[in-house]
């Protein structure tokens, strides 16, 4: 980084991993092969980025920040198959970029910055990409939220809407020391599997909007949280899962918020 005088910008949260082997396990982990395109956010330094081009097909990486282009070009001299594209991901046009490209399997694979995490997710889901898998290194409590169950303290409309669409889990767990410069939290890697099988959904933005509504205020129950709507037909839901309007969102699954959804979709 002294050498192409870049310097660490906190605003695009840059941490960059230092430790080989994680990133030799990030790759393990997301099942990329020579029959892939991967897509990577914010390659940074590129050592996941050098990892992922020796096993996929091909590599396409978003970089926010055009001041790493000098390092990126000489980290990645002589890998023909990575393209690094200098737009911010979240403005980029997924489905136009991997049309350019021939590959059997497609995957995701990060360290996001993880101040863009949740959008980034939400992304990935809006765009309806039929990723293979879904590899990322975010903040541990983020990673807990992403993959916890109804009734803990961590249990919020992001865990709900992720756990529609993936088989959630926790691979491993890296700590704060293996980053330049150093972040203060500790990081999971976490994996997304889309389910084969999804609940039908008769408004995915509706079903979307049901979910956050019900956990606007988390202390608060269903019937204050959701008393805009026709209480009745939540309430007749909530009762053949057994529960009523005194219930808390965060102890309802999935399949209870996919119900209520629809049976208020009109």
């Amino acid at each position: 980084m002294e050498k192409y005088d870049v310097k660490f910008k906190k605003k695009f949260g840059q941490n960059f991993l230092r430790d080989n082997n994680i990133v030799k396990r990030i790759v393990s982990v997301s099942g990329a092969d020579d029959k892939s395109l991967v897509m990577e956010v914010g390659p940074g330094g590129a050592i996941l980025t050098r990892e992922l081009a020796n096993v996929a097909k091909n590599v396409l990486a978003y970089e926010i920040d055009t001041d790493l282009a000098p390092e990126l070009e000489n980290k990645l001299e002589g890998y023909s198959n990575v393209d690094i594209v200098f737009q911010d991901f979240l403005e980029a046009d997924l489905i136009m970029d991997i049309s350019n490209y021939s590959y059997q399997k497609l995957f995701f694979v990060s360290n996001v910055p993880y101040y863009i995490t949740t959008p980034i997710l939400l992304k990935l889901i809006k765009s309806q990409i039929p990723f293979d898998n879904i590899v990322m290194m975010v903040q541990k409590e983020v990673g807990d939220r992403f993959s916890t169950s109804p009734g803990s303290r961590e249990y919020g409309s992001i865990t709900v809407l992720l756990n529609y669409f993936y088989d959630v889990k926790k691979e491993f767990f890296v700590s704060r020391k293996q980053f330049i410069p150093e972040p203060k939290v500790d990081s999971v890697v976490v994996s997304f599997k889309e389910k084969r099988e999804k609940l039908p959904v008769k408004d995915f933005d509706f079903f979307e909007r049901i979910v956050r509504d019900s956990f606007q205020f988390k202390r608060k129950n269903i019937k204050n949280n959701l008393k805009k709507y026709d209480l009745k037909i939540v309430s007749e839901v909530l009762e053949s899962f057994g529960y009523d309007l005194s219930v808390r969102a965060e102890n309802l699954d999935v399949e209870v918020f996919v119900a209520i959804s629809n049976a208020l979709w009109k």
